[in-house]
């Protein structure tokens, strides 16, 4: 969708805030409803959302004392999922979007945080929001692509990987290795008492999904942490953790 189009959604006057707004929830989460209608109250289908994360070593991405930004992902709350839904939302100006709508600050950190290992950091953007950002339903069209981004940054920076572990004494090294049941129980506390999937690449870890059950929209909802909806593919012992080395 070229930038002018972007543009012209900000004029568009809708229901759409006032139906997220006045949507009445009772309480019902996201994965926990009886009802298989699609509802303001909660994403559906759905309506597991994981905030992915990435350690990357070879080669390195990102600051050495830090996991970096995968995405938010939904999920349909049973470990399959739908994606790349509507190709008419397949931004590919990502930068030029959030620039537009005075969100440099955002912009620059992901820059950082949210960065390609393989090509630019917009394809991965642009990736992102077309693979698993389109299936968020309540995403309003006037500002849609920013609240987005910004929502995966604030939750990225509320799960700090790497001072979870490092609490524990679970540390990037070179020869070192790890138990699985306590690299689950070190990021079960930054998780509200629930274990993330912990994914490994040759015994090494790699990947970490968050997941999430949501009670309202995915913006303004309350987040819930939730358990993964499937197990980890690491060894259970001799988990190695290697560092990033630059």
């Amino acid at each position: 969708m070229s930038f002018s189009r972007t543009l012209a959604l900000a004029t568009i006057t809708t229901g759409a805030l006032a139906q997220l707004k006045s949507c009445s929830n009772n309480g019902t989460v996201s994965c926990h409803s009886s009802s298989k209608a699609p509802t303001c109250c909660y994403n559906y289908p759905g309506g597991a959302l994981l905030q992915t994360q990435f350690w990357d070593t070879d080669p390195t991405t990102g600051p050495s004392d830090s996991w970096t930004i995968h995405g938010l992902w939904p999920d349909n709350c049973d470990g399959t999922y739908q994606s790349s839904c509507d190709s008419s939302r397949a931004y590919t100006n990502i930068s030029d979007i959030l620039t537009a709508q005075d969100r440099t600050d955002l912009l620059s950190y992901m820059q950082t945080y949210w960065v390609n290992d393989d090509g630019s950091n917009e394809e991965f953007w642009e990736h992102e929001w077309s693979k698993h950002a389109e299936l968020l339903h309540q995403l309003l069209p006037q500002e849609e692509v920013g609240d987005f981004f910004q929502k995966v940054v604030d939750l990225f920076k509320g799960l700090d990987t790497y001072k979870a572990l490092s609490a524990a004494g679970i540390t990037p090294d070179d020869s070192k290795t790890y138990e699985l049941s306590d690299i689950q129980a070190a990021l079960s506390k930054l998780h509200g008492g629930s274990k993330p999937y912990v994914g490994c690449e040759d015994g090494a870890l790699s990947q970490m999904y968050y997941f999430f059950n949501v009670a309202g929209n995915a913006i303004d909802g309350q987040y819930q942490p939730t358990a993964p909806l499937e197990s980890s593919n690491c060894p259970s012992s001799g988990v190695k953790y290697l560092p990033k080395n630059k």
